[in-house]
């Protein structure tokens, strides 16, 4: 039995309506949306008969986007199995932790991640499968698969009834582990189709859109609109690995409408040469999620892309989505000058309560910098196997303890400021790294940043910051640091400056990953 409040629903309402739509094109072949329900329910089948696999099973993915990436979170959920999409930019040794703390039993991989794979299955003894997920033109199945998802795929048979409800466990998303071991984020069948709704309101897509999948499907950002465009009938095109040129490339041939990406993801964009030359007149909408972006890049983002474009907030946790602007708002506040709202992550989303707490667990008033907590039926389960973290992270009532700090402003709208992990403290004043950072990107020279606080032996902490400079320009790093002097106070300017030559490190979402830049400090400060 399932309903309206399970993840069998989007592909079964997208069928229903849309029959014969293309849901998106592999090897040289049109798939229908009947042709991808056809394949669901054989997936389905196949993966019920893999020997000892049983409801509630992890099944483990290792792979860049796909076709079949998206046929596993249509399929795995719908089986009554638990999905864990792999960060396949973790260390094998990080990995390995994972896939036997969720206790997988069955482990899918794509050609460029199956020697990984191979290597994890022989660290982790409950994996019993390995799956070679193939496109259908592919070579066949290397030495170790025991199966090939194509085979899966085709496997006759009916599928079995699965009592799903929306408190059945859908996938388990790991967290990247910045303050100790990973942590498993539980996500119901309710969590996720609660925020494929929160989805459409944040980023509204139907029938007639042609949604770019740019962001990693192992990420919840990547994963969101699986579902909340499977619901519209949408069309789905896949970006197999982000780098600028191959998206502008492919979101001009496509003509795609809509995406979500990441400020770093953007800036990559905005800086590609290609841009210029390429027609996205047909690009009508675009997500921004992850960390605050600097108001440089999203004031060139309005002036350089057609497309309307809408702040997103959220976290795994969540499922992601919390909060979004609304239509026009981000385009307006730029024409306007208005700053203070153009920092601003959006209103909650329908559905979603969003708090901001000082200390002693009062509300804020609008303005007052404080935790943001958060409360609704996408709030994840809890943390898999860490009952104590997860009382930590969520209150009997259900609230969300988000780690982010930031404010509301009188009409509503949230601005988040900082992680709390990430706000610096020198001598006795909060520094907000986005605040600095902001300041930094103004400057005509600079292209990436990463602000955190270093050692120091009387504030405690000082600010730092990590740049890489746009080829074209030249900037020392007094120049930089006279350009913040000009735009925040001096005790929130860099006292030291790191001049890169290449790219700033990004996790798989592509988020820059400040504890890698800090940790090499800190690690030196203990000696």
């Amino acid at each position: 039995m399932s309903s309206t409040g399970d993840l069998s629903w989007p592909l079964r309402r997208a069928t229903s309506l849309y029959a014969d739509r293309v849901a998106y094109h592999v090897g040289g072949e049109d798939r229908t949306y009947a042709t991808v329900t056809s394949r669901v329910a054989n997936l389905i089948v196949g993966l019920h008969s893999l020997r000892g696999v049983n409801a509630g099973d992890v099944i483990g993915v290792l792979a860049g986007n796909s076709v079949a990436y998206i046929e596993a979170w249509l399929a795995v959920p719908a089986a009554g199995l638990v999905l864990n999409p792999l960060n396949f930019r973790l260390a094998l040794a990080e990995l390995e932790f994972i896939v036997n703390d969720s206790g997988a039993t069955v482990l899918c991989a794509d050609a460029t991640w199956w020697s990984t794979a191979t290597e994890i299955a022989a660290a982790c003894p409950a994996i019993q499968h390995l799956v070679w997920l193939d496109e259908p033109d592919s070579e066949s199945a290397p030495v170790g698969a025991l199966h090939r998802w194509e085979t899966l795929a085709a496997t006759p048979g009916r599928p079995r009834q699965i009592d799903l409800t929306p408190e059945t466990l859908a996938a388990i998303s790991y967290t990247g582990g910045t303050t100790g071991r990973p942590k498993g984020v539980m996500q119901t069948h309710g969590n996720l189709w609660a925020n494929a709704m929160n989805t459409l309101v944040a980023l509204p897509l139907s029938h007639h859109d042609r949604y770019l999948h740019a962001s990693p499907m192992f990420h919840s950002a990547g994963a969101a609109n699986i579902f909340s465009l499977t619901l519209q009938g949408g069309f789905h095109v896949v970006l197999a690995a982000f780098d600028p040129a191959t998206f502008i490339g492919l979101a001009a041939e496509q003509r795609t409408t809509a995406t979500v990406i990441v400020p770093t993801m953007l800036n990559a964009i905005l800086n590609h040469p290609s841009l210029a030359h390429a027609d996205l007149s047909a690009w009508r909408v675009m997500g921004l999620s992850a960390a605050p972006p600097p108001l440089d890049l999203i004031r060139r983002g309005t002036a350089l892309l057609p497309c309307d474009i809408r702040q997103l907030y959220g976290a795994t946790e969540t499922g992601p989505h919390l909060a979004s602007t609304r239509s026009g708002d981000v385009r307006r506040w730029v024409a306007a000058g208005d700053d203070e709202h153009l920092r601003s992550c959006g209103v909650p989303d329908v559905g979603v309560e969003v708090e901001v707490r000082n200390a002693d667990g009062a509300v804020c008033v609008s303005g007052e910098v404080g935790e943001l907590f958060a409360r609704g039926p996408n709030v994840m389960r809890g943390y898999w196997n860490r009952p104590h973290e997860t009382a930590a992270a969520i209150s009997v009532d259900g609230w969300y303890r988000t780690g982010d700090l930031g404010y509301r402003l009188e009409d509503g709208y949230l601005v988040l400021v900082d992680r709390a992990k990430d706000m610096i403290i020198s001598g006795g004043e909060n520094v907000y790294t986005t605040e600095v950072e902001n300041a930094l990107y103004s400057h005509a020279a600079v292209l990436e940043v990463a602000v955190y606080g270093v050692p120091h032996d009387v504030w405690g902490e000082a600010v730092h910051a990590d740049v890489v400079l746009r080829a074209e320009h030249a900037a020392t790093i007094d120049d930089l640091i006279a350009h913040c002097r000009t735009r925040i106070a001096g005790f929130k300017v860099p006292r030291s400056v790191t001049l890169h030559t290449g790219p700033l490190p990004k996790s798989g979402a592509n988020k820059i990953l400040k504890r890698e830049l800090r940790d090499a400090h800190w690690s030196t400060a203990r000696g």
